[in-house]
């Protein structure tokens, strides 16, 4: 409220609004034992606003009833209205807070679809007159390397110089395109764009601006008019199925571009991965290609993901390189482009060997290995072998190694051994539903707080029992039961 002061000296909406959001960005993205941070904090803020009934604080509830969450946005509104028809003063430019219009919407994209440099123009309707006043952009970078995510915003006031300037760059960089969109088509991408930054659980790597300008950027995009769905990204394509995902291995295999890679059986498995990650990661974008993407596939992706053998480990490198060319010479990359991304790759190659670690280097066997990951996915095996870590020797005579995890029947005799063979059924089949669930990674958060616990020394089977207590208490609403595994820091006393 002290700072909401500042407001009353402020001159025009614009900047009132801008400071607003830096204020909401203070806690944008953090998290608050029990509760939502936007509704202990951001609503917080409104009944403390208009108890307090002074006209700073009249000012700082007009803008959130703008700048604001929905519920936010509509306590701030009742409050302020109240707090005027008690005869509470206000600025003469808070009438206006809120009341721009589109003056158009440009993107800047680069030739390898890495990202869009989205600006939407907006101005201020005058009172006085029909015309716009106040005209500013609102510049956003959309990252597709990062899942599609904004990473990051400003605001400038200097709308010719910015367009100029992106014109002028894109017409001496043949890896630069500079257009004007429409503005449904901003909005719709935007949106999507702004749930990706929203959506990881983890704090999202944007720039250190970002959280100033989330609140401006959200409000902003509503005066824009909706659009029907999200457009698709640069060089976008339809889902692949699994048949069309083969039909495109076939065709790199049988290219000029494949044609020296020595081992046809590891580099058809390593076309597999490369397909399905531009599938699966990239917007169904596997022939996109560019140095970052294939720096990320290379050394962060693959060794967090996938299960390669020996074989595939030596060829995926090269396999990687003859992809790159296959793939440049069916989307019409620039020559340019394709020297860029072929220097990442090699440059990429001797951080791999480091970066890839072998599974089997962990101290356990492939057919092991080939048991829990039946899948390849290598981000489970941590929370499969926590899940059932007696795969090995025999057990009253049953012979472990022939048990399947993944087998229903198979899991609930590895549960039962886990137990000692003694175990009540209902308690059995609460300890399957945890099991089930760490298996799939379902939810990512009852892992993660399985692994709180194990760092603060709990034993597994406690930890287990902890798990079971908050899934059965919560019941089916996934974000009631990943709240409440977000509030785990510790085992409670009665445990």
């Amino acid at each position: 409220m002290q700072a909401a002061r500042e407001l009353l000296a402020v001159r025009t909406p614009l900047d009132a609004e801008l400071m607003v959001s830096d204020m909401i960005g203070a806690w944008w993205g953090r998290r608050v034992r029990r509760g939502d941070v936007e509704q202990v904090l951001g609503e917080g803020l409104v009944d403390y606003g208009a108890k307090a009934g002074t006209p700073a604080s009249l000012t700082l509830l007009i803008c959130l009833a703008y700048l604001g969450t929905a519920r936010q946005g509509a306590k701030a509104e009742g409050a302020a209205l109240a707090m005027m028809e008690s005869g509470v003063a206000r600025p003469g430019w808070a009438d206006r807070v809120g009341a721009v219009k589109p003056a158009g919407c440009y993107v800047s994209r680069d030739a390898y679809g890495d990202q869009d440099t989205v600006i939407c123009v907006f101005a201020y309707r005058s009172i006085e007159s029909e015309q716009s006043v106040d005209r500013h952009a609102l510049v956003l970078v959309v990252d597709y390397n990062m899942n599609g995510m904004a990473r990051d915003a400003w605001v400038s006031s200097q709308v010719d110089k910015l367009l100029e300037q992106a014109r002028a760059e894109a017409a001496g960089n043949p890896l630069l395109l500079f257009e004007e969109i429409a503005p449904e088509q901003a909005r719709a991408l935007l949106e999507s764009a702004m749930k990706a930054t929203r959506e990881p659980k983890t704090p999202p790597p944007v720039s250190d601006s970002y959280s100033a300008y989330h609140a401006f950027a959200r409000a902003r995009l509503k005066a824009l008019p909706p659009g029907r769905k999200r457009p698709a990204p640069l060089h976008s394509e339809a889902p692949y199925s699994r048949e069309r995902r083969a039909m495109l291995a076939a065709e790199f295999l049988a290219s000029d571009a494949a044609e020296h890679l020595s081992d046809p059986s590891a580099a058809s498995r390593c076309a597999d991965h490369i397909i399905d990650y531009g599938c699966e990661q990239d917007f169904n974008r596997p022939l996109r290609v560019s140095p970052t993407k294939c720096e990320t596939f290379l050394l962060d992706w693959l060794p967090r993901k996938v299960m390669l053998s020996v074989a595939e480990q030596e060829a995926m490198p090269h396999a990687l390189s003859a992809w790159v060319r296959f793939a440049a010479h069916r989307t019409g990359l620039p020559e340019q482009g394709l020297k860029a991304t072929l220097d990442a790759v090699w440059g990429a190659i001797g951080k791999f060997p480091e970066a890839y670690r072998d599974p089997t280097s962990f101290g356990l066997d492939r057919p092991l290995l080939e048991r829990l990951l039946p899948d390849g996915d290598l981000s489970a095996l941590a929370r499969r072998a926590f899940a059932f870590p007696y795969l090995q020797g025999t057990h009253n005579g049953i012979e472990l190694d022939r048990l399947d995890p993944a087998d229903q029947a198979d899991r609930r005799t590895l549960l039962e051994i886990d137990h000692g063979g003694t175990i009540d059924q209902e308690h059995l089949a609460w300890h399957e539903e945890i099991a089930t669930r760490l298996w799939d990674g379902d939810p990512p958060q009852l892992w993660e707080a399985a692994q709180r616990l194990l760092d603060l020394g709990h034993d597994r089977h406690d930890v287990l029992h902890v798990l079971i207590e908050i899934v059965e208490r919560i019941g089916g609403d996934p974000d009631e039961l990943a709240a409440a595994l977000d509030d785990i820091a510790d085992i409670p006393d009665e445990f």
